[in-house]
Parts: C-alpha cells; structure tokens; sequence
C-alpha cells in the first residue's frame, strides 16, 4: 500500500493542499516582448480533496510500548469492554493498551492523520458508552494508575487509577481525597466532570483538589496544565467533562488528612416517602458541612419505598446527635464508626459490570415531596437517588470553575437496572422521571451521568460556562480530533 506522502511525491504535489488543472496557456511568447501584448489568461481551478490515509495500525503496533488489539486479536473483545454492557455492541476498531505517555502521544497523531475517532478509556463507567468508539481507536490507560504521594504533600495519580486504588494507597499515608463511591470509577473521568462523592460537603469536589494535570492535546503536545500555566485548559478540565479538550494522563492533586468518619444506613417502610423527603430536606439543609446524606427513593407499583444513608466527618456521637434531628422513625438503622478507608469501602458496592440506562437533574432546592412520589409511583424497578450538596461545594463560584452547579441544593440521578431486551423500556421510564423532574428541578444535570437523550444537553450540563468552554474546545482541538456526539458543541 502506497502511503500518502509517497502518493504525493509521485504526483509532483507533495507540500501542496490542491491539484490546480489548465495553469497554462499556450501562448508562450514572454510578456512584454516587443511586438506583443499582454493580457490576463483565464484559467480554471478544481479543488481535489485528497482524502485521509486509513489507519496503519502495524505501524502503531510497532511505535507503542503497550498492546494493540484488533478484531480477531486474542482477548480484543474483552478489553474493548466498559462496565455497562448495554454498549457492549459497539465496536472499536483497534484497542491499544499503552504504557506510557509516548504510547498515547502515538495514538492522538494516528487518530488526527488518519481522521478516525479517538476515545480515552479510564475506569470505563461513561453512562453512554463514550469510551467505546465505533469504528475508532480506543486508548485503554489502565495500565497508567501509579497512585505516588510526593514528599511535598501532593499526590501523582495517572490517569487509569480506580477509586478503590487510589483510596487504599492514599490510606497508607494517612491521606484522603473527596470523590466518588463506586470503586471502579476512574479517577480521571470523575474529576473531569466534577467529582461529587461522600465527602463532598465538607472538603469540596474531587476537582477543587486538582493542582495540576498532563495533557495529551489534538495536535500530540504534551500540556503541564495548572493555575500557573494552561490556565483556560486547566479551568475546563475541572468539571467540563471528559474527553472534550484532550487525553489527560496524570493528575497532581492536593490530598487532606484522612479524617475519622462515622456511617449510616437507615430503611423506612414501603408508603413513607413523602414523610421521609419532606423530614429529610429540611434536615440536611440545616445540617453542617461535616455532613453528607443521601436519599434513594425506590419506585413501585403502588407505594414507593425510601432509604437514607451519610457520612459524618466526626465522632459516633456527633452522628448520633444529628440523626436525632431526622423526625421520621426508620424501620431499620445502622451507624458505625469507620476509619477513613473503611468508610469508603462502606459506600462502595459491588465492582461487577452493570446493565443500566440513567440520567439526572439537579435540584436547586428542595422539592415538593408529594410531587416526586408522585413521580415514582407505577415505576418499579427505578431508583431516585437524591445526594446532598452544598457546604464546600458551594464555596466556589459557579465560574471559578468549569462545574457550573455550585449552589445546587442536590443531585437527582434516575437509575434503572436493565438488560438488552428492557432497554427501550428502562430507558422510556427513566426520560419520563427526568423530564418530570423539570417542574422541581428545572433542566440541568450532570455530566458525569450523561445521557444522550438529554434535551439541550449542552446547556444543562454547562450552564453559563457553555460559551467559555466552546472557546476553549475550538483553540484546543480545532480540527475535533476528538469528536464524539456529546462533546462541547462549536460555534
């Protein structure tokens, strides 16, 4: 196969952008010559595309120390797999495990010459199944995960870290960083797109402890992006999502003292869900910083059930003393007192892939209890999982960084378990719940729970820092390397 710049030369074209046709003229007499006139000679121009060379992917097997896997490759469709099987049919066409900075820097530039779809695959938990590229390049990181605390305090962790990892070697320093509970959410995609978690009230989001991140951006240059330098990028990459502005490989952030926590887990009886979310509203809006909470609200048939759970960042007793201000009794209560890492793994759940269609909206103050049980009733099988916001969350500015959701009073995930056969179902179930939400919530979400039915997508996600991050993506990326049907629309 005859690659392009050898095609190019053979042509006599090579540097050239165009193939101009009827140049010349066949009057070659020299302007001016005695006895002559001269005048313009018309000529006419074709523009000829020359249409990009196909992926050489030998040659990236060759350039990268990690694996690449193709279609019929042992195990290729296995590593092409994300945690949702739901998207398991879509295909890649190449996987390239890489091992190192370099081995992705190769992957941008086949992507950008060869003009094929490129996705970046951390702990592989997109909602819609964004880090499965159709017909693309799937650069699978998971071999980046060293989690390494520096003697100055901050913590270097690349890029393919899981939060189960980076909880545990953050735990062997007797540090701590708030973010998410599941234990195989990749830290990158989760601090990308903000990063709300257990701990979240009390020391911030997992990206407001970001100092710094390295970035693979459209044109293979690696960017040090931080609040020194970078600064428009480094803005974007806290809560402008995943996937938009380049492939970032490691994350220095800032970690905190791992702190004594104390947990809970309270089950109330099937009809209580008004009584429950009113109760609770009222009590985690006046409760401290040092306090998370969540509420699910399970659908049912005729009589929606309701679970609460939290965190404290403090004593049993502190705890004890809180949960006495909840005025609902719960059928069933348990309250422990965890060490720090303990007590994300109490929240962790299990690790093992899940079929599910979700969505979200995000609450900007309390909501009329009746009107969400309301919303549940009918709905069995679907989860509202209502998580607190507020305290440090909301100490920034919804422009100090590209998370534009800071004085959110909570964050309202639709959720339904289903497989491929109750697909169209679940996901009719949960656009329904979402788009009711509206009347409560208004028509913003999050972008870590990211839906490709989501209306004005764009807008909820970002809100007022759309316009900001559509300058930064255009600047970044202004040939859209890394396209995907959701990422930060242009101009």
């Amino acid at each position: 196969m005859i690659d392009r710049r050898a095609f190019l030369r053979a042509a006599g074209l090579a540097g050239a952008g165009t193939v101009l046709a009827g140049c010349s003229s066949a009057d070659t007499t020299a302007p001016g010559a005695p006895g002559t006139t001269t005048s313009p000679v018309p000529t006419a121009t074709t523009t000829v595309t020359v249409p990009p060379a196909p992926p050489n992917w030998e040659s990236l097997r060759a350039r990268i120390s990690g694996t690449l896997f193709l279609p019929g490759d042992k195990d290729f469709d296995t590593v092409r797999q994300v945690y949702n099987p739901l998207v398991d049919g879509r295909k890649p066409a190449a996987v390239a495990r890489c091992q190192t900075i370099e081995d992705v820097q190769a992957c941008v530039s086949l992507a950008a010459e060869s003009k094929v779809p490129i996705a970046a695959r951390g702990g592989g938990h997109s909602y819609a199944g964004y880090s499965v590229p159709e017909s693309g390049l799937q650069v699978d990181l998971s071999e980046l995960k060293k989690v390494a605390v520096r003697p100055d305090g901050t913590v270097r962790i690349g890029a393919g870290a899981k939060l189960v990892d980076v909880y545990t070697e953050l735990a062997k320093a007797g540090k701590c960083l708030p973010a998410g509970s599941c234990p195989t959410v990749g830290i990158a995609g989760l601090t990308l797109g903000g990063g709300i978690g257990v701990l979240s009230r009390k020391f911030g989001l997992t990206c407001d402890r970001l100092d710094a991140a390295t970035v693979i951006t459209a044109d293979s240059r690696v960017v040090e992006a931080s609040s020194a330098r970078d600064t428009d990028l480094f803005w974007a990459l806290r809560g402008g999502g995943g996937g938009n502005f380049g492939i970032v490989t490691e994350f220095v952030f800032a970690p905190l003292p791992a702190p004594a926590l104390a947990v809970f887990t309270m089950r109330f009886p099937a009809g209580s869900a008004t009584d429950v979310l009113g109760a609770w509203q009222q009590w985690i809006a006046a409760a401290p910083p040092e306090l998370w909470s969540n509420i699910i609200v399970t659908g049912a048939a005729q009589a929606p059930a309701c679970e609460v759970s939290g965190c404290h960042v403090g004593s049993l007793g502190e705890l004890n003393g809180l949960l006495a201000g909840l005025k609902v009794r719960p059928s069933s209560r348990v309250v422990q007192a965890k060490e720090y890492l303990d007590g994300m793994r109490f929240f962790a759940g299990s690790s093992r892939r899940q079929s599910f269609v979700a969505s979200s909206r995000m609450l900007p103050g309390p909501a009329d209890p009746a009107k969400i049980t309301r919303m549940m009733t009918g709905r069995p099988g679907l989860d509202l999982l209502i998580d607190s916001l507020g305290g440090a969350i909301a100490d920034l500015g919804p422009s100090d960084t590209a998370f534009p959701h800071r004085k959110a009073f909570a964050s309202a995930q639709i959720y339904m378990k289903a497989d491929a056969a109750d697909a169209a179902r679940a996901t009719t179930q949960v656009s329904e719940v979402r788009d009711a939400l509206t009347e409560v919530a208004g028509t913003t979400g999050y972008v870590n729970y990211i839906d490709p039915t989501m209306p004005d997508w764009a807008d909820a996600y970002y809100g007022a820092n759309l316009p900001r991050l559509r300058k930064i993506a255009e600047t970044v990326d202004p040939h859209r390397v890394f396209a995907f049907p959701q990422a930060i629309p242009r101009a």
